[in-house]
């Protein structure tokens, strides 16, 4: 897949790159039209066809884009929905159009620089959990320059202290629940100068975010940050070693995700979307800021402190949501319950993302619901390299078609493009023009950023193969494949295969390891509640025979163990490194 030519100009207004990101005709902006609805795109040849991106030398997306929403708005030219909609966990609601959020982040922005001092490139530790000030906080430090680093409310002290550290994060901002642990390790920080409190209680040595806010102007002049100039630092989790911290541009973000808001989760301003991922990760930045808000479509958010999936099943009955995208773990919670006593009468379009869904769950989805879902894979360093698109032909366990952002190859160890069909590492094309929407760079971490590279390539660090249909199979995480006496078994299948049993609501595949074979395939599996009661040796048995009349027999897991839940990331992701670190005793 050959990646799409890249215009880079000087100076470009910003309807103009609005336009650029929302494919918006030019005439309906020229000439106000009262409808800023995109382009129809019906197949994928027409999205690679049409998709060409300027990226211009100065961007920044909340004075590029959201104050152009906010300006639509004001002349009548997008629809008066909410851009955010937010509901607490007691009911409460809040709902701000663009031009609301507008001002109250420029607001915010005011308190970061006047009263904080932040200046542009300073990094910002912004922890809280899914309240309206993380929404204008991402504004704010956009507004400022300043640099976003977003960290889940789960951390730890011990983690807390490394993310501040490392960052060199001279600011942190967070909720009276965490500022205890921040107090505990912010003396061995030296960088950290400043804590803001989302809070209007007072607590020694901070300032109270919420107060300045009701005080703050709203007369802010935003900082002409370059597209180039780093924007967000996330910390993503490795294979072996701390957390990285994967750096993002203004462009990388601000108008490489426009692609997803378009395309894959095929949003309008007319739009509500609820994207389920906690404020800490990446995948909130993609769903539930930047893609959206790149299309003028409004963004829904519950508090929900706690998952519950009968919670998120009232919520898309009850309110105007459109679009849904969640992970592939809370796909299968929400099948166990019976969907067809819901209503969702505006829901038109469901998405996944995080690891290949199961089969099983997604055909249980359409017939209960009758919508498909449609598979996305990207990673904190990309914006999407793999999506089924709608009007496409959905090939349940793949990921879909290559983006035209990206030129995606599957490679052998040398770097040498493998034909359909054949195992390799997904990789993106970086030579001769690093793609503007990768990651600028593991943060003070050359050796990391180097290691990613082969050739003319950057290693995903994911493996897979592409059919002849040009879509893409992954089969598991470069350390996840398994090698068993000369066979290589990724733990996608094998856990497809297991899942497809009425017995099992969840499965987790990683290696184990064996005198003769070396290492052989081992399942752990959450049982389905009328099952836990069964002969395990004897469930186990069944289990093992089911797998080998569904996939090559030498895949079957030769080991067993069944347990109450699988180790999951805040996002949803099956921890396999950490099963497979317990299963060699390396835990």
């Amino acid at each position: 897949m050959a990646c799409v030519t890249l215009t880079i100009r000087c100076r470009v207004s910003a309807a103009r790159i609005l336009q650029s990101i929302c494919l918006v005709s030019s005439r309906s902006f020229s000439q106000g039209k009262t409808s800023l609805a995109a382009q129809n795109f019906t197949d994928y040849k027409s999205i690679c066809d049409q998709y060409k991106p300027e990226v211009p030398e100065y961007f920044n997306f909340a004075k590029d884009v959201v104050d152009n929403w906010a300006q639509s708005e004001k002349e009548g030219r997008r629809p008066s929905s909410p851009a955010l909609w937010w509901v607490s966990e007691q009911g409460t609601q809040v709902e701000w159009s663009f031009v609301e959020l507008a001002l109250e982040s420029k607001k915010a922005a005011t308190v970061l620089s006047e009263q904080g001092g932040l200046q542009e490139g300073d990094r910002v530790v912004v922890i809280l959990p899914r309240i309206p000030e993380w929404w204008l906080l991402n504004l704010a430090c956009i507004r400022t320059g300043a640099v976003l680093i977003p960290g889940t409310t789960q951390l730890t002290a011990k983690d807390l202290h490394h993310r501040l550290e490392a960052s060199k994060a001279k600011c942190v901002i967070t909720d009276s629940a965490l500022a205890p642990v921040v107090d505990s390790v912010a003396s061995k920080c030296p960088s950290l100068k400043l804590k803001f409190l989302v809070s209007k209680e007072p607590r020694e040595g901070w300032l109270s975010f919420s107060n300045m806010l009701e005080l703050a102007s709203p007369q802010h002049t935003c900082v002409a940050t370059k597209s180039t100039d780093p924007m967000a630092i996330y910390f993503t989790s490795g294979t072996t070693g701390a957390p990285k911290m994967t750096e993002h541009s203004h462009a990388s973000h601000g108008i490489g995700l426009g692609f997803n808001g378009r395309y894959w989760l095929d949003l309008t301003p007319s739009d509500l979307i609820w994207n389920t991922s906690d404020t800490g990760w990446a995948k909130s930045a993609w769903s539930s800021v930047f893609a959206p808000w790149s299309q003028g479509a409004g963004i829904f958010v519950h508090h929900m402190p706690r998952f519950d999936p009968k919670l998120v099943l009232e919520m898309l009955s009850k309110f105007p949501i459109t679009t849904f995208c969640s992970a592939p773990t809370v796909y299968r919670l929400l099948v166990q319950h019976n969907l067809r006593s819901y209503k969702f009468q505006n829901l038109k379009h469901c998405l996944s993302a995080g690891e290949p869904i199961n089969p099983e769950v997604m055909d249980q989805w359409k017939t209960e619901t009758g919508l498909d879902i449609y598979e996305g894979y990207g990673q904190t360093e990309t914006v999407l390299v793999c999506g089924t698109f709608k009007g496409m032909k959905i090939k349940p366990g793949s990921v879909g078609k290559p983006t035209p952002v990206y030129d995606t190859q599957v490679i052998d160890d040398n770097g040498n493009i493998l034909p359909a069909g054949t195992e390799g590492d997904l990789a993106l094309r970086i030579k001769p023009t690093r793609p503007y929407c990768l990651f600028t760079q593991y943060t003070d971490d050359q050796e990391r950023t180097a290691s990613t590279l082969r050739g003319d390539f950057y290693i995903t660090g994911d493996r897979g193969f592409q059919d002849e249909d040009g879509y893409i199979w992954l089969v598991g995480r470069r350390d996840d494949v398994i090698n068993s006496a000369g066979y290589r078994i990724g733990p996608f299948e094998v856990e497809n295969a297991l899942i497809e049993h009425d017995a099992v609501v969840e499965a987790a595949v990683v290696s184990s390891p064996d005198p003769i074979r070396g290492e052989v395939v081992k399942a752990f599996v959450v049982l389905a509640p009328e099952y836990i009661s069964h002969d395990q040796e004897a469930l186990i048995k069944e289990l093992q025979d089911y797998v080998k009349t569904v996939t090559a027999p030498y895949k079957y897991p030769r080991k067993m163990e069944f347990i109450p839940h699988l180790p999951k990331t805040i996002s949803g992701k099956i921890r396999r490194n950490e099963l497979r670190k317990k299963e060699w005793g390396q835990a």
